[in-house]
Formats: structure tokens, sequence, C-alpha cells
């Protein structure tokens, strides 16, 4: 039966890395991932969801234990994303460095574009960050 209403739901992509390389592989993965969606999502989605993840995967890199695990994940409603990583440290709020060229944008520009964050602790230690893209 061919219901063109349908909406199928993608099967979970993971990837591990460990290295400043592995965030533009981790970025073109995530817009491969979103423009190979049936249906496809809406224009915006495959660029969204590559920032999010590169800040995330950075994140990660920088202050989470440097490596990390990556998962996508879609449904008809929305892609899922959850980057793993060994530190329990919650993420902070900090003033985004304007002269200096230290951070500080990526959490305020993850919790502004998804539509939900939350973070999960891992079962031994580390933590998961969740974020949900509008489909």
């Amino acid at each position: 039966m061919n219901d063109m209403n349908s909406t199928s739901t993608a099967a979970p992509l993971v990837i591990k890395d460990d290295s400043k390389a592995g965030i533009r592989r981790a970025r073109d993965i995530a817009r491969h991932f979103a423009e190979n969606l049936e249906p496809a999502p809406r224009p915006d989605t495959a660029d969204t969801l590559a920032l999010v993840v590169s800040e995330l995967a950075t994140n990660a890199l920088r202050h989470g234990g440097g490596y990390y695990t990556l998962e996508l994940s879609a449904d008809r409603d929305g892609v899922s994303i959850a980057v793993s990583d060994p530190s329990p440290a919650l993420p902070r709020e900090r003033e985004p460095d304007l002269n200096g060229g230290t951070g500080g944008f990526g959490w305020h520009m993850i919790r502004s574009l998804a539509h939900s964050v939350t973070i999960t602790p891992g079962p031994e230690c580390g933590k998961t960050i969740h974020a949900l893209l509008p489909r």
C-alpha cells in the first residue's frame, strides 16, 4: 500500500570520534542524514541539524572528556540528536567572548535552535545531551 501521507522513521545512525577533524565529518553526516529523510524535512532542517551537531561535538571534545558518541534518529515529528561524553559535568551558561575567540556561543545556540534540550546522566559516568529539532 502506498500512503502519500505516511512518514517513515529513519534508522538511528551512530558515530564515535575523538578528533577535531571528526567535527566536520559529524556535520557532513548530519546534513546528509537530514537531506535523505523521506519525506524531506523543512528546508532549514539540514543546516540547523549540522550546526547543532557541530556545537555539541565541539563541546564534548573541549569540555566533556575528549571523545563523544553521536546518535541521530528521526520520526514523523522531528530529528533527534544525542551526544554522549565521559564527563558528568553539565554544560554551563557563560558570556560569549566577542573579542578573545574563546567561545561561549555554542550552548546558547543549541538551546535556541532546538525545540527541546535535555541532559541525562550516563549509566556509569558521563552524560548524554538530547536535542530535538522540528522536522
